[in-house]
C-alpha cells in the first residue's frame, strides 16, 4: 500500500492559498476582528479622556465662577469701604470744624471770664464800700426809730423788724437792706410832713390810765388831751426816745386845735406850748 505524506506547501503554494477565496475570507475576518479589538481599546481610552476632560472643565468653570464672584465681592467691598472711609472723613472734618468752633468759643469765654472777674472785683470793692455805708445807715435808722412817736413806729414796724441785729447774720442782700432803710425813711418823711390825730391810752400822774386824743405835728411835737379835758400833755423827741410831759393847763388849747383839725370848729389861731429838747 502506498502512503502519501503531506508536505508543507511551498511559498508559491502559500501565496496561491492566500489568494484563494477561502483564504481571502479568513484574512478579512481576521482583520475585522483586529480592527474591532483595536477600536474597542481606542474607544475605552477616548471615553476616559473625555471624562477626565469633562471633570477638568467642570472644575475650571467652577473656579472661574468662584473667581468671578470673589471679584464682584471684592469690588463691592472696596466700594463699601470707600464709602465708609468717605463718611468717616466727613465726620472727622465735621469734628475738626466743631473743635475749631469750640476753641474759639473757649477763647471768647475765657476773655469774658476775665472781664467778669475784673468786673466782679470792682463790684466787690464797691459792695464793701456800700456795705459800710449801709451799716451806718441802719444804725442811724435804728437810733431814729427810738426817737419817733408810737404811731409812726407801729407803721414802719414790718420794715424795722428786718433791720439786722449786730449779733445775727445778715441774710438779706445789700439791695434788700437798702430798700428796707429807704422804705422806713420814706414813711417817716411822710409822717413828718403831716399833722396826725390818733386815739391812744396814756398813763396819767395819779397812777391810772385814760384814753386820750393825740395830736402829732410831724415828728417834732405831740400833744394829747382827754375827752373830759382834765388831762393833757406835751410830747417831744429826746435822747432816750419819745417822751410825754403832763401839761394839764394846756388842755383847752390842745382840745381846740384837735377840734379845728376835725372840722368841728372854725379855723383860728391856737397857741400851743412847745417842748424843746
Amino acid at each position: 500500500m502506498t502512503q502519501h505524506v503531506s508536505k508543507p506547501p511551498r511559498w508559491n503554494d502559500r501565496l496561491a492559498w492566500t489568494r484563494s477565496p477561502i483564504a481571502s475570507g479568513s484574512l478579512a475576518l481576521l482583520c475585522a476582528v483586529c480592527f474591532i479589538a483595536t477600536g474597542a481599546i481606542s474607544a475605552d481610552k477616548t471615553t476616559a479622556d473625555i471624562e477626565a476632560t469633562r471633570t477638568a472643565l467642570e472644575k475650571w468653570v467652577e473656579n472661574q465662577r468662584i473667581i468671578s464672584k470673589e471679584k464682584r465681592d471684592l469690588a463691592l467691598s472696596k466700594e463699601m469701604l470707600n464709602e465708609r472711609i468717605g463718611l468717616i472723613q466727613r465726620e472727622i472734618d465735621s469734628l475738626r470744624e466743631k473743635i475749631g468752633d469750640a476753641k474759639k468759643s473757649i477763647e471768647e469765654t475765657d476773655k469774658k471770664k476775665g472781664e467778669l472777674i475784673e468786673q466782679n472785683d470792682k463790684l466787690k470793692q464797691a459792695s464793701s464800700s456800700l456795705e459800710s455805708t449801709l451799716v451806718s445807715l441802719e444804725d442811724r435808722t435804728k437810733d431814729l426809730l427810738k426817737r419817733l412817736p408810737a404811731p409812726i413806729r407801729e407803721r414802719v414796724k414790718p420794715l424795722s423788724q428786718r433791720l439786722p441785729d449786730g449779733s445775727e447774720e445778715k441774710k438779706a442782700s445789700i439791695a434788700e437792706r437798702f430798700q428796707n432803710v429807704v422804705g422806713i425813711l420814706n414813711e417817716v418823711d411822710k409822717f413828718n410832713l403831716d399833722i396826725t390825730v390818733n386815739s391812744e391810752v396814756r398813763d396819767v400822774e395819779d397812777g391810772g390810765s385814760v384814753e386820750v386824743t393825740a395830736l402829732y405835728i410831724g415828728v417834732s411835737q405831740g400833744y394829747y388831751v382827754s375827752a373830759n379835758g382834765k388831762y393833757a400833755g406835751v410830747g417831744a423827741s429826746s435822747d432816750d426816745g419819745w417822751a410825754w410831759k403832763p401839761s394839764n393847763d394846756a388842755a383847752p388849747a390842745i382840745a381846740d386845735a384837735i377840734a379845728i383839725l376835725k372840722n368841728e370848729k372854725v379855723a383860728s389861731f391856737v397857741q400851743l406850748p412847745i417842748e424843746i429838747k
